[in-house]
């Protein structure tokens, strides 16, 4: 027996119709909503809080996720939420972001997805000028990579956050999926491939096995291997997929990073002292005098205090002061009290305490 066949109208109008409605009533109480955030930020105003609250923002974001019973999930509750957000706060002033550039950085996407599109995007041409943007007022906040899990700390973040008098009030950390991208497909008639030294190292096993005899060359950031690479059928580029899109490129190749969890954390620069959150991390600079038992001594406040530490990087201090100075990521925030009590003992015993912030905790 044959199964008549349906007019595909006859289905999905109905179905259209009622999406339709339902935006309709999304746009109402996206404005309600809207509304509502002018007269928080007139409040805020008059009582001099800021304009972003990272750690607000976040529990709104968790509770929309808790109460979520599907099918849509959890990341996508987060970027949606974080675009709405992003869009009231623009009602109530102009944030401006500076971001280590070119157009198509991983940076830029971790400031997109911390911050929303709605803020003005600054790219800057190396993490010098970041910083300079940031502290010198020209940008309300800033986003700079500060580690990678597989290649480690960005050594000039970590000189950059002991020497400037910055902030932090957020981090986020991303998951990191390499393309090679070129303006033709296929990997034949290659002459080199350009990107970050960090990224050509998270890509080393895939280029020694697909690409053995073809020039690497290092460039200051992924985005601008991308817009060298749209412009020469002979170059390619690695970065992120949605580079390809901005620059014109096509993807030679997916996800050719050597480790599979391969992730970025970046860390974000500004003003706000966010409050506890429920999750979050407090990060501190650390130097004590070159003697026997002395970085001993320097943790065991933590140790005492129950406090755990996610993170212990050290770097020369070049400064000719110390030797070597340690930075340092400890789990809570410096108002919880164990964590209070373990940075009053640091800040009497060591040599250099630099407090560098606590801030909300936030992974997509």
């Amino acid at each position: 027996m044959q199964t008549p066949s349906m007019d595909p109208d006859t289905v999905l109008t109905p179905l259209r119709d009622q999406i339709d409605d339902i935006d309709r009533q999304i746009l109402e109480l996206l404005n309600r909503r809207a509304r509502l955030a002018q007269q928080i930020g007139v409040h805020k105003h008059r009582l001099g809080q800021p304009v972003f609250r990272p750690e607000r923002e976040l529990a709104v974001v968790r509770k929309v996720q808790q109460a979520n019973t599907g099918p849509l999930l959890g990341p996508g509750l987060a970027a949606i939420w974080t675009e709405v957000m992003s869009a009231c706060r623009a009602l109530e002033a102009t944030q401006r972001v500076a971001y280590l550039g070119p157009e198509g950085t991983y940076t830029e996407l971790a400031a997109r997805r911390f911050l929303g599109s709605s803020c003005e995007l600054l790219p800057c041409a190396d993490l010098d000028e970041v910083f300079r943007m940031q502290i010198g007022g020209a940008a309300s906040h800033a986003v700079v990579p500060v580690e990678n899990s597989t290649e480690g700390a960005v050594a000039r973040t970590l000189d950059l956050l002991l020497t400037q008098p910055a902030h932090l009030c957020g981090e986020i950390s991303l998951p990191i999926h390499h393309g090679l991208l070129r303006r033709v497909p296929g990997l034949q008639g290659l002459r080199a491939v350009l990107a970050h030294p960090q990224a050509l190292s998270q890509c080393r096993q895939w280029l020694d096995a697909h690409l053995p005899g073809v020039e690497r060359r290092a460039v200051a950031s992924n985005a601008q291997g991308a817009r060298l690479a749209a412009q020469d059928d002979a170059l390619a580029a690695i970065a992120g997929e949605h580079a390809a899109a901005l620059y014109g490129l096509q993807v030679a190749a997916s996800r050719i990073q050597d480790e599979v969890g391969n992730r970025t954390r970046f860390v974000v620069l500004g003003a706000e002292a966010p409050e506890r959150s429920g999750r979050d991390r407090t990060s501190l600079i650390l130097a004590v005098p070159n003697v026997a038992g002395a970085v001993f001594r320097m943790l065991q406040p933590l140790a005492e205090h129950g406090v755990s530490m996610s993170r212990l990087e050290s770097r020369p201090a070049r400064s000719g002061a110390w030797e070597y100075v340690f930075y340092v990521d400890l789990e809570g925030h410096a108002d919880d009290p164990p964590v209070a009590s373990a940075l009053q003992a640091l800040q009497r015993d060591c040599a250099l305490f630099k407090n560098l912030g606590s801030y909300p905790v936030r992974q997509d």
